[in-house]
This record gives structure tokens, sequence and C-alpha cells, in this order.
């Protein structure tokens, strides 16, 4: 009889909670971590609310579209999860390349979701993770710098109030300002009240200082009170703008620009859509669809799980746990699939709110349960009180959120440290600002090409011991061959006398069939012009490559010194 904890002879208890990991901290559940979680949902979902609202506006979404994007990864986070801290829902990147893909059409963005969602949780079951590890931290900081000025910038038209701007980047540069005259009073100073009140809130965030065990009561009280205003100054600088914003309305001032009627309720759960129609009434097939995503289909997962696990690696690093990548892929992958049923567009794990989530105490996932509670409360009942929020104050969070990203001084370290690495972090940068896609692929294949550039031109030291004495500094592969041979060539067989070359491959850890090619005929010019070709302190891995070659005229050595010794009299 098979043992309790096995499932079908493969599937062990420690399999099963490795996939679910909830059932690991469930069972150790208790009331002071109910307590913080509730506490952390709480402050987090009054966070997310008016971000999410927000964000909506950067995919050109309609409002509640960022409310249905906000709940679903707080309950399937809870169970799949490993990073305590971790939220999922919409951020300004994800909104910014949903954008860039769809175009503001809904239909198509629920289904952008579903099949986000379908690659993750593939790349997840494949343990296909490492696949990230070819983007670059030169391209995602090129990335997240122009999605800053994009989204940014995307937004002062919402503070001046103006309507009709193309999307484009260059263009809404372009028409922003020559609309400048046209812009609404109201509108810009609101908006520019709402973004001075968030600063100002954000400064008296940083600036409070640590707690001292011989501070007061009463400066405890206050430096807490000032803590929990700052972080939920999002929520209540919206609450205060729509305030403004409904009394002037009701006095027949209609003097702000209002994010309007939305649809009220909880959204139907039913499957994403396989069509669209256009405005003209024209149907639009799946496959056509699909074929408009282009390039987006591939950036879009990508740049969703790269953002979310780098969040969920720094968070772990800071607060002294583990976790699994495999499974944060798995956990966004299925919120993303879930996600598309509840007419949400694709999301992944948002820095700001995770980090207020780790700065309030939450304990386990779970505290995405409540976050997720307080969103749907707010499409249960909330949603006519949204008709009143001013988009300028929406706009002005949005600012404040993406202003951190654009972190410029990342520039001056790469000059410092490589400036090489400035190459793929420009292309990148600049190329984002004509298609967001455009600029990670961009910068990948730049990334790629430098890389190759190493493999193929590794550096080959030289020095004169009576005998050259050639030192690669990585492992020779096909592209490095003609390199390797042009400077045994020049160097060695082309002097007058030739010289004889002891190679020293105690960095080389591979070597493939073309260089084994190519030493072969090394070793029968180095015969016939009466010289040496000698290897020594090869890895026992190489060797056996080299010794299956059966090479004529191979000679191997363990001692440098006694072998340049020996090559030099014989030289001599």
């Amino acid at each position: 009889m098979e043992p309790a904890s096995t499932v079908g002879g493969c599937c062990t208890s420690g399999t099963l909670k490795a996939w679910v990991p909830v059932l690991s901290w469930l069972p150790r559940y208790n009331l002071r971590w109910l307590q913080m979680d509730l506490l952390a949902g709480l402050t987090v979902g009054l966070t997310t609310v008016p971000q999410a609202l927000a964000y909506a506006e950067v995919a050109a979404l309609p409002v509640q579209y960022g409310l249905y994007s906000a709940f679903m990864g707080g309950f399937i986070y809870t169970l799949l999860g490993t990073s305590k801290d971790v939220t999922l829902g919409p951020t300004a990147i994800m909104s910014l390349l949903c954008f860039s893909v769809v175009g503001g059409h809904p239909p198509r963005a629920v289904l952008l979701s579903l099949l986000c969602g379908l690659i993750q949780a593939v790349m997840a079951f494949l343990r296909l993770g490492f696949l990230l590890d070819f983007i670059s931290f030169p391209v995602i900081k090129g990335f997240t710098c122009a999605a800053a000025v994009t989204i940014g910038f995307g937004q002062v038209k919402n503070i001046l109030g103006l309507h009709g701007i193309p999307s484009q980047f260059f263009l809404e540069v372009y028409y922003t300002f020559l609309r400048i005259p046209e812009a609404r009073v109201g509108d810009v100073i609101l908006g520019l009240l709402c973004v001075f009140l968030l600063v100002l809130l954000v400064f008296m965030k940083t600036n409070l200082g640590p707690d001292h065990p011989l501070d007061s009561k009463y400066r405890k009280v206050s430096r807490k009170l000032v803590w929990t205003v700052a972080t939920m100054r999002n929520a209540l600088v919206v609450v205060a703008a729509s305030l403004v914003a409904f009394s002037w309305d009701a006095n027949g001032h209609h003097v702000f620009t209002l994010t309007g009627k939305t649809s009220q309720g909880l959204p139907p759960f039913r499957p994403p859509p396989t069509s669209d129609v256009t405005a003209n009434g024209t149907l639009v097939s799946f496959g056509e669809i699909v074929k408009g995503y282009g390039g987006g289909l591939a950036v879009i997962p990508f740049m969703g799980l790269l953002e979310s696990i780098a969040i969920a690696k720094a968070f772990a690093s800071q607060n002294n746990y583990r976790i699994d990548a495999n499974q944060e892929l798995l956990a966004i992958g299925v919120t993303n699939i879930m996600g598309s049923f509840v007419s949400a567009y694709p999301v992944t794990g948002s820095f700001g709110r995770t980090a207020v989530n780790s700065q309030t105490g939450v304990c386990t996932p779970a505290g995405g349960i409540v976050t997720s509670a307080v969103v749907l409360l707010s499409l249960a009942f909330l949603m006519p009180a949204f008709y009143y929020i001013p988009k300028a104050s929406l706009a002005a969070v949005i600012i404040c959120a993406v202003a951190p990203m654009v972190d410029f001084h990342v520039v001056a370290k790469m000059w410092k440290i490589r400036r090489l690495d400035l190459l793929p972090f420009t292309v990148t940068f600049l190329m984002s600002f004509w298609q967001v896609q455009y600029g990670i692929i961009g910068g990948v294949a730049t990334s790629g090409a430098l890389l190759l550039y190493n493999v193929a031109r590794p550096q080959i030291k030289v020095t004169d011991h009576g005998v050259l004495l050639m030192e690669p500094s990585s492992g020779l592969s096909f592209p490095a061959t003609e390199h390797l041979s042009r400077i045994i060539h020049t160097q060695a067989l082309q002097a007058s006398p030739p010289r004889s070359v002891l190679l020293d491959c105690h960095h080389v850890s591979t070597m493939d069939y073309s260089v084994i090619s190519e030493l072969r005929d090394l070793l029968r010019q180095f015969k016939l012009r009466e010289v040496e070709l000698v290897f020594c302190r090869l890895q026992p891995s190489v060797l056996q490559v080299l010794l299956a070659a059966d090479l004529p005229g191979l000679r191997c050595t363990d001692s440098l010194e006694a072998t340049l010794q020996l090559m030099s009299e014989n030289q001599g």
C-alpha cells in the first residue's frame, strides 16, 4: 500500500506544497498574523484603488478596467505566491505596454491578458525562467526611464485639461506644447495642487527618521500619524479633489474635467472575447487580433515576469526569506488567465504597493485577500462616486508614481564602471519613444550582439618568455576560432624566424569541434615550420575532448614554469 504522503506514487506532500505554497504556511497561521495582514491589506487596498483608476487611463481603457484588473491577483497569489510582500495588479509599465499593443480596445486588452497568462504559465511548467537572464540591467533601466518619461508626459494633457492629443510620443509632445493656450485653468490649478501635496507628503514620510526609545508618546503617535497619512496619500488626495469637484459641479460651475460615468457593479465572470468589432461595425477575428499584437505578445509576458520577479527577489533579500522564481511565474500566469475571465488586462507585481505592504508589516500573502476585498467593495458600492474624480488628480497620482523611475544617476555609474553598457541603455531608451516593445527588442539585440562579440573575440594575453605564452581568458567556441588562429599565425607562425607557442588553457572550460579542427591544422603548420605548439594546465573536461580528437603531435603538460624553461632551451 502506498504511503499517505504520496498521490499516484509520484506526487509527494512536499511537491504539492511546492506547487501550492499556501499549504506550507496556512497550518501555522495565527491571530497576530491575521491582525497584521488585515492592517497591511487595508492600507494597500486604499493605495490600489486610486492607482488602478489612474493606470486604466494610461492604458486608454475605461477606469473600471483598472479595478477589474486589481482584485484577482490578491486571491491567486495567496494560493500560489512565495513572497509575503508582493502584490499583483495593474502597474504603470504594464498599462503603457498594453496601450502600445491594443490601443485602448477593452476586448483586445482582456484577450491579451489570457494569452500572456498562458505563455507565462507554460514557461513556469517548462522551467524557462532562466530566459529572463538574457534581459540585461542596462536594457531594463533604459526601458524604465523611457517608460517613466512617456507615462509622465502623457499625463500632462490631463493636468492641462486638453482633449484630442495624439498618443504617439513625439506628436504628443508637439501638440501638447502647441495647445497650451487652450488649457483649462481649473484643471491646471487642481492638478498642480495635487502634485504639490503628493510631493510634500512623500517628503514628510522620507524625513520622519527612525523611532527612538526615548521619544515621548506624543512624538511616537505623531510620527505614526504622518506615516499613515503619507502612505495613503493617493487615496486622500483623490478623495479631496473629488469633493472639491463635486462642490463646484453641484453649484453649476463645471471647471474640472471629470472621469465621468462608469459601469457600476462587479464584472461578470465569463470567457474572454475571441473577436472584436471596430467602430464602423467590422468584425475582427481572433487570428487578426493576435496578428495585430505583433511583438507585444512576446514582450508583455516577459516584462511582466521580469518586473514581478525582480520585486519579489528584492523584498525577499530585504526581509530574509527566499522565493521560487518558477513558482512566481506560475502565480502571475494563473492570475492573468483568471483575470481575463473578469475583464482584466495584463498585470504584474507593483513595486510601490509591495513596498507599502512590506512597511506595514504584512506576515503572509493573505494580506492580498483584504486588498482584493477593498477593490471589490469599491466596484460594488463606490462606482457612482468615481464620476466626480477629476482627471487632473489621477494624472498627478501617475506622475508622482513614475517620477522615481527616471533614474539617470545610473548613466553616470555605467560611464564610470563600463561605458560599453551605455550602448544597450541608449538604444533601449531612444527606441522606446518610437514603440515601447521595439525599445526592449532593440536593447536585447544590442546586448546580445555585445555578448556574442565577447564570445567571438576573447581576450588572449601574449607574453614573451623565449617562447610565446598565450593565455585565453575564457572558453573557446566556434565564433572564436578565426580570432585565435589569426593571433597565433600573426605572432608565431609568420614571425621570422617562427616561434614556439605554449597555450595556457587554465581559464578555458569549453572547446568545441570547430576549435578542435582549427587546432589540428595549427599543429600541422607548427610541425612544417619545425616549432612547437604545447598545451598547458588543461581542465579535465577539455583534456578529455582533446584526447578524444586524437590530434597528431598533441603535447599536454601540467607545469607552466617547467614547460616554459624546457621549450626555451629547445628554442635556443
